[in-house]
């Protein structure tokens, strides 16, 4: 017989291990409290970003995706105590039509029509910061479905410039 593979394999049993009780806090204990300050506190003095709007435009071809994942990043913000604001989608489908011969050498009165039909999404999220966008926009993208396209616009608020503040 040939042996083509030389395992050795040792097996170590299976032991249980003990479960810890999970404990429900409705206030932080001071010293978690401390150190979840520390952490949101900016490491390099720069203060963060503020937005007074951002709008998520999404599309795909599926009108029944889109409205399940509209749902999801709407709850995903109010987790995040980000304010929502106006959410709609267009009423009818964008269509676009390219027409091609059926033959690429004679035939010209043959012709085929493709159509392909995107529908449109469009949510506004209002009062962020730059730290709180940051986190919702990697959540809501990383869960982002097939067949869906996500476009974000971001209104920043600035200070006013000290030339025109005179």
């Amino acid at each position: 017989m040939l042996k083509l593979f030389n395992f050795t394999r040792t097996l170590t049993p299976i032991v249980p291990r003990p479960v810890q009780a999970i404990r429900w806090y409705t206030e932080p204990s001071t010293s978690l409290a401390n150190a979840i300050q520390q952490q949101q506190q900016p490491a390099c003095g720069v203060p963060d970003k503020l937005y007074s709007r951002v709008e998520l435009q999404m599309k795909g071809i599926d009108p029944e995706v889109m409205k399940s994942y509209a749902l999801f990043a709407k709850t995903a913000a109010e987790h995040l105590d980000i304010e929502v604001g106006k959410h709609w989608a267009l009423r009818k489908a964008v269509k676009d039509r390219l027409t091609l011969l059926k033959s690429v050498h004679i035939y010209k009165k043959h012709r085929v029509q493709y159509e392909v039909r995107n529908f449109y999404r469009f949510m506004h999220f209002h009062k962020l910061t730059g730290s709180t966008l940051d986190t919702f926009l990697e959540y809501i993208e990383r869960n982002l479905p097939e067949g869906i396209a996500l476009k974000v616009t971001k209104v920043e608020i600035q200070d006013l410039p000290e030339h025109l503040g005179k």
